[in-house]
């Protein structure tokens, strides 16, 4: 397999793999059983990424992580919004 079309395919994988439970937590407006703390490490993770694409110049690593982040940070948002005080 070309490995270009093997990164694509992964960075497509990984950069929708949240829409999902985003959906989810728009839909039912809860979000209590989210972790914040996974959400916060996978958005940093997200954005090293994206760091890490801008120094190697690699378009296909910058914009797929860069989306991820987007969903991961309107999912963090949707957390502080829907989840209950306890």
């Amino acid at each position: 397999m070309n490995e270009n079309i093997l990164g694509i395919v992964a960075g497509i994988l990984t950069s929708v793999s949240m829409i999902p439970q985003l959906v989810k937590v728009l839909k039912e407006k809860n979000a209590e059983d989210l972790s914040w703390t996974m959400i916060l490490v996978l958005i940093s993770g997200l954005s090293l990424w994206v760091w890490y694409g801008f120094l190697q110049n690699e378009l296909p690593i910058i914009l797929s992580n860069a989306f991820a982040v987007i969903v991961n940070v309107i999912l963090l948002i949707c957390c502080m919004i829907y989840k209950k005080k306890s």
